[in-house]
């Protein structure tokens, strides 16, 4: 499923006998090989997916919670996730290349090369959904793999053809608290409903998300030769009406999460006031297409996302 605004360096100058003189500029510290591995499985992104791992979990779960099946899910979901990341990298490496915000990622700038992250993706993901398949229900092991097809072999390569790949890699991110979900209660038929409720809540949030950040770096992404919706949409109109389109469709979610069998009143009440917050953004957005308002929007969401989960673990556990 989760990203920093460019700086420029400046050449430091001082005075020497009255006139201005360029000082040395300090070489830049060359990112140790542990760090450009870590790099390549984008820790950040990694740690939201498995907040939403262990949120899926917990809520299926309820009073049968054990930490030790709990561990095992996250150890699996975080192997796979940074798998798929490391091989979304691999594949994107040119694209990676001509854009600012990704041009000294490791694989760009030369530092890993094509078959190492090739060998360290496919070895990651494959140990993850091996574990995962040796220690926890199979549908847990089914939806693991489901989240690294889609991500990895048709989100990735979808981004430079379709403006619909936001849409399509909602899918893959929304998956991982479904991982959780049957982690803890398996495949009976008839427990899919609450999955169903915490996917549609994470499917919602990332298109308003993800959109924010591609309008403020639309010339970015632009050059890179990816097709997002602000790239082809220079007034921000279509971008702005499926921001508010989906943003509210969050609002009423909530009120699902009771039939499902998850949280009551609190939760319904509480993920509608985050919703509205978010809509509004979205609405501001709409009426101001600026880099500074599409900010707020991202900023909001970054708020209403663990607030929402906070607010469903808390109505569905503490207060049944």
């Amino acid at each position: 499923m989760m990203k920093a605004a460019l700086t420029a360096d400046a050449e430091g100058l001082h005075a020497l006998g009255g006139s201005a003189v360029a000082a040395p500029r300090p070489r830049a510290a060359t990112p140790s090989r542990f760090a450009d591995y870590l790099e390549l499985t984008k820790p950040r992104i990694a740690v939201m997916a498995l907040f939403t791992v262990a949120a899926g979990y917990l809520l299926g779960a309820g009073g049968a919670a054990e930490a030790r099946v709990l561990f095992q899910t996250l150890l699996g979901a975080g192997l796979v996730a940074a798998g798929g990341s490391a091989l979304n990298q691999l594949f994107e490496r040119r694209i990676d290349a001509r854009m600012k915000r990704t041009m000294k990622r490791p694989l760009p700038a030369g530092r890993v090369s094509p078959e190492e992250a090739a060998m360290f993706g496919a070895g990651l993901a494959g140990a993850g959904l091996a574990f995962l398949a040796a220690t926890v229900p199979a549908p847990a092991t089914v939806a693991a793999a489901l989240t690294f097809v889609l991500y990895a072999f048709v989100y990735t390569p979808m981004k430079t053809v379709s403006v619909w790949n936001t849409v399509v890699g909602a899918v893959p991110g929304a998956l991982p608290p479904v991982i959780g979900w049957y982690a803890a209660r398996g495949w009976t038929g008839a427990e899919w409903h609450g999955a169903a409720v915490v996917f549609g809540i994470l499917f919602l949030w990332q298109i308003p998300h993800f959109l924010a950040i591609a309008w403020m770096y639309r010339k970015d992404y632009a050059d890179g030769g990816l097709k997002m919706l602000p790239g082809c949409d220079p007034s921000g109109t279509r971008t702005a009406y499926v921001m508010v389109v989906t943003a509210a469709a969050l609002v009423p979610l909530g009120f699902l999460a009771a039939p499902a069998g998850l949280g009551g009143w609190v939760f319904a009440v509480g993920s509608a006031l985050l919703g509205l917050f978010f809509l509004r953004r979205a609405v501001q957005f709409a009426c101001d297409r600026t880099d500074r308002k599409a900010r707020r929007v991202l900023h909001a969401s970054l708020f209403h996302l663990p607030g929402v989960f906070a607010l469903l673990m808390i109505d569905a556990l503490l207060l049944k």
